[in-house]
C-alpha cells in the first residue's frame, strides 16, 4: 500500500468514525455497538498511522518504503506515546 492509498483509507476511517457518532446521536445504533464498531476504526487508524512512519523512516535510512508491513493491533496498541 503506497502513502497515497494510507491517506486515503485514513481518511475514509474519520469519516467512518463521524457517521458512527451521529448514527448514535440519531438513535440508529446501540451505545454498544458504536463503541465496538469505533473501537475497530480506531484500531485500524493506528495500524495506518504506523505504517507511514514505517515507511518514512525506511525512505530517510535510504531504503524502500515498500518494505514496511502493517503490525498486528495488539503490537501497535501497546506502543507508547
Amino acid at each position: 500500500m503506497d502513502d497515497q492509498s494510507i491517506h486515503q483509507r485514513i481518511t475514509e476511517l474519520v469519516e467512518q468514525e463521524k457517521q458512527l457518532r451521529q448514527a448514535l446521536q440519531d438513535g440508529e445504533l446501540s451505545g454498544e455497538e458504536e463503541h465496538a464498531r469505533l473501537r475497530r476504526a480506531e484500531q485500524s487508524l493506528d495500524q495506518l498511522w504506523d505504517l507511514l512512519r514505517q515507511r518514512q523512516a525506511l525512505r530517510e535510512a535510504g531504503k524502500d518504503p515498500d518494505e514496511a508491513s502493517e503490525r498486528p493491533v495488539g503490537e501497535v496498541e501497546t506502543y507508547q506515546q
